[in-house]
């Protein structure tokens, strides 16, 4: 039984993919800094899967022992680790940087970078001791060079940008000791981490959405697409990319003949 340790997992994508691993027969460790969420979610999927298959662990990924916490909950759980994503992330308003909170700003980069550098070295050191297995981490917007820079996402973007870097310099360490390190691009997601950039502007978010439910998708749709290619890899450096440029123009092909309203009730 293949065992996969996600972070930032009590909802959202890290949630989505917790679901798409286990109906997959995986064994998976869910985590999050909310006890009460993380028990709801483990609750959740016990009574589903089964509770030999599931598993969670209190784990704020700005706190390096937090992290080596989680990966041997997961060992002392399931005896071994073979996937590890990390997919905890924040976003912030879409504000320019001018305007950001210093703290919240910070609170960003320490989530989305510092979190990933700490969940690789964890991940790495424990995956190369026991002689192999994959780590994975989720990218977002601003990852790749080709994706125009946004004057309110500075800082979530930036901290992406580092993330894809960060990717791609592991997968060399990695050559040569029977682990694969990738990245997980789902592409835009019908989430909190896209409404929360318009917080507290109904206007403006009503206009972004008519543009926004063109090509964003449900956690659903794309959670069990990431889970399956995951599964199948055997490749180190691999991107797996939802929103490739192909898939992106045909969204905005068919966009003239149907509806959508991905977000449903999530928004402000």
């Amino acid at each position: 039984m293949t065992v996969v340790v996600i972070t930032g997992s009590t909802r959202g994508l890290g949630l989505g993919l917790a679901e798409a691993f286990l109906e997959r027969g995986c064994a998976v460790m869910l985590s999050g800094r909310d006890q009460s969420r993380l028990a709801h979610g483990v609750s959740e999927l016990a009574a589903r899967f089964g509770p030999d298959q599931v598993d969670g662990c209190v784990c704020d990924v700005t706190n390096p022992q937090s992290v080596q916490a989680l990966w041997d909950a997961a060992v002392a759980r399931f005896g071994r680790v073979d996937v590890w994503i990390n997919n905890a992330g924040l976003a912030h308003p879409s504000l320019p940087v001018r305007d950001l909170d210093p703290a919240l700003a910070r609170t960003v980069v320490e989530t989305n970078l510092t979190g990933t550098i700490y969940g690789s070295q964890v991940a790495l050191r424990g995956l190369v001791a026991q002689g192999g297995g994959q780590l994975f981490n989720v990218e977002g917007y601003g990852s790749r060079g080709e994706l125009r820079a946004s004057p309110s996402l500075a800082i979530y973007g930036a901290t992406k940008s580092a993330v894809c870097y960060l990717s791609r310099a592991l997968a060399l360490e990695a050559r040569g000791t029977g682990v694969q390190v990738g990245t997980l691009s789902p592409g835009m997601l019908a989430t909190d981490l896209v409404t929360a950039q318009y917080a507290d502007k109904p206007a403006e978010w009503q206009r972004a959405k008519r543009i926004l439910n063109i090509f964003v998708e449900r956690v659903e749709t794309v959670s069990p697409w990431l889970a399956e290619h995951v599964l199948a890899n055997r490749k180190n450096g691999v991107a797996i990319r939802w929103l490739t440029p192909l898939r992106l123009a045909g969204y905005f092909a068919l966009a003239p003949f149907r509806r959508r309203d991905v977000f449903g009730q999530i928004g402000t």
